[in-house]
C-alpha cells in the first residue's frame, strides 16, 4: 500500500513536467520551422539585363504578295487579210526588234500598188494640161482676149487636177502601206510564243498571230495597307531617309530548284498610288526588276520585299520582352526599388528582334529584357546593362538562375537537417 500510494505521488508530480517540458521543446522547434521557412520565401534578388525605353528608329521587313508582268508584252497581229504565207522564225525562240516574222499573200496588194501608180501617172498628167491651160487664159487675159470668167474656170480646171493628184497619191501610199503589211516584222525584242495560225491559213484583218514577251525587265504590281503607303511617302520626302529598295524572289524556285533558292534580283519602285482603294484599303504600287537571267516570268506569283523602309521615333522593346498574360500582351517594368511590376501593352509592328509598343508604356522607363521566365511580379532584380543581344543573355542569366536556385535550394535543405537534428535533441 505504502508503495502505490509513493508511485501514485510520483506519477502526479512527473506528468506535468513531461508535458512542460514537451511544449517548450514544441514551440522552440516551432519557431525555428518559422524562421527557416520565412527564409525560404524571400528570394535573392535575381540577375537580370534592364533597358531603359527611349525613341528610335527602326528599319521594318516587309513583303507583299505581287503578280508579274512584262512592261512592253506585245501581241502580234495581221494589218491585212489573205493567205498566211510562210513563218520565219523557231516557235519559242528570242526575236529581235525588226525581223521578220511571217508573210502574207502579196500579189493583190502589189496589184493594187501597179493601180495606183497609173492612176496617179494619169492624175499628174491632167494636173499639167491644165496648168498649161491656165498659164495661156492668164496671157490672153492680159492681153482683153478672154473674158474673166474663162480665167476663173481655167484656174479651177487646174485646182481641181491638183487635188486629183493629191488624192491620186494618199491612195498609192495606202496600197503601198498594204503591201507592206504583207510582211509582219517584230515590234520589240523578247520570246515568242507559239504561232496561233499555221501557214497556208487565211488570216483577217487584227488576227492575233504570236505573242511576243520581253523578259529582261519586269515589273511587279502589289498592293501596300494605306497604313504602309502613308508611311512610304513620308520616308520617301524626307531628304536625309535612306532609300527603298525593293527585293524580289520567287518562293517556288526553292523546292524545284534547289541551286536556284537564293536567286533574287533588286530594283525600284517606280510608282506608288495616290488614292486609296475602298474596298481593300490598300494602294497600289510598282516595282521594276532587270532580270538578266530571265529567271522570273510575267504571270507568276511572287513576294516583293521592301528595304530600307523604317519607322521614326517609336518606342520599342526586344521581342523576347514581350510575354503574353492573362489580360494580353505585358513587359516587367522595373520600379526605383528595383522590384518587377507587369504592364500591359499595345503592340505595334514588329522589326526584327524589336517589337514596337503603341501604348501604356513611356520613355525613361526601365524594363527586364532577360530571364523573363524565372521571373514574377514582386521579384528583386540586381539590373544589369543591356547588351543589345537578349536571346544569348537570356541562355546565360537560365544558367546563373538555375546555380543561384541549386544554392538556395541546398542552404534549405541544410536549415531543415539542422531542425530535424535539433528536434531529435529536444
Amino acid at each position: 500500500m505504502r508503495l502505490t500510494t509513493i508511485h501514485r505521488r510520483f506519477a502526479a508530480i512527473a506528468a506535468p513536467l513531461l508535458a512542460l517540458m514537451l511544449s517548450a521543446c514544441g514551440s522552440e522547434s516551432e519557431q525555428q520551422a518559422q524562421q527557416g521557412g520565412g527564409q525560404q520565401q524571400q528570394k535573392p534578388p535575381r540577375p537580370a539585363q534592364v533597358m531603359t525605353v527611349e525613341l528610335r528608329d527602326l528599319q521594318l521587313d516587309k513583303s507583299y504578295p505581287a503578280l508579274l508582268r512584262s512592261e512592253q508584252q506585245v501581241t502580234v497581229v495581221a494589218r491585212v487579210s489573205g493567205v498566211l504565207q510562210e513563218r520565219h522564225y523557231e516557235e519559242g525562240e528570242q526575236v529581235d526588234e525588226g525581223e521578220l516574222l511571217f508573210t502574207i499573200e502579196q500579189a493583190q496588194y502589189e496589184a493594187a500598188v501597179r493601180q495606183q501608180r497609173a492612176d496617179l501617172q494619169s492624175a499628174r498628167a491632167e494636173l499639167n494640161q491644165a496648168q498649161r491651160n491656165l498659164d495661156r487664159y492668164q496671157r490672153l487675159y492680159q492681153q482683153n482676149s478672154v473674158s474673166q470668167q474663162q480665167l476663173d474656170e481655167a484656174r479651177a480646171t487646174q485646182e481641181t487636177a491638183q487635188a486629183a493628184v493629191a488624192q491620186a497619191q494618199a491612195a498609192l501610199d495606202q496600197a503601198q502601206l498594204d503591201l507592206d503589211y504583207t510582211t509582219v516584222e517584230a515590234p520589240v525584242t523578247g520570246q515568242i510564243s507559239l504561232s496561233e495560225v499555221d501557214v497556208g491559213n487565211y488570216v483577217q484583218e487584227q488576227q492575233t498571230l504570236a505573242t511576243i514577251t520581253p523578259l529582261q525587265v519586269v515589273e511587279a504590281r502589289f498592293s501596300l495597307p494605306e497604313d504602309d503607303a502613308v508611311a512610304l511617302r513620308y520616308q520617301r520626302r524626307q531628304p536625309d531617309a535612306p532609300e527603298v529598295s525593293a527585293w524580289l524572289r520567287a518562293p517556288t524556285l526553292a523546292p524545284s530548284l534547289p541551286s536556284l533558292a537564293n536567286q533574287g534580283i533588286r530594283g525600284t519602285i517606280d510608282y506608288l498610288g495616290a488614292s486609296v482603294d475602298t474596298s481593300t484599303s490598300t494602294v497600289q504600287a510598282e516595282a521594276v526588276f532587270d532580270n538578266p537571267d530571265q529567271l522570273f516570268l510575267p504571270g507568276q506569283f511572287v513576294r516583293v520585299a521592301l528595304e530600307g523602309l523604317q519607322r521614326f521615333q517609336v518606342l520599342a522593346v526586344p521581342e523576347v520582352a514581350v510575354t503574353e498574360g492573362l489580360k494580353g500582351p505585358q513587359v516587367y517594368v522595373l520600379d526605383d526599388n528595383q522590384t518587377v511590376t507587369s504592364r500591359f501593352v499595345d503592340l505595334g509592328e514588329q522589326a526584327g528582334d524589336w517589337q514596337i509598343i503603341t501604348a501604356n508604356l513611356k520613355p525613361g522607363e526601365r524594363v527586364v529584357v532577360s530571364a523573363i521566365g524565372s521571373l514574377s511580379p514582386g521579384d528583386k532584380v540586381k539590373p544589369q546593362p543591356f547588351d543589345g543581344d537578349p536571346e544569348v543573355t537570356q541562355e546565360a542569366d537560365s544558367g546563373q538562375v538555375q546555380a543561384a536556385t541549386s544554392q538556395g535550394e541546398g542552404a534549405a535543405q541544410g536549415v531543415s537537417t539542422a531542425q530535424g537534428s535539433q528536434g531529435d535533441q529536444g
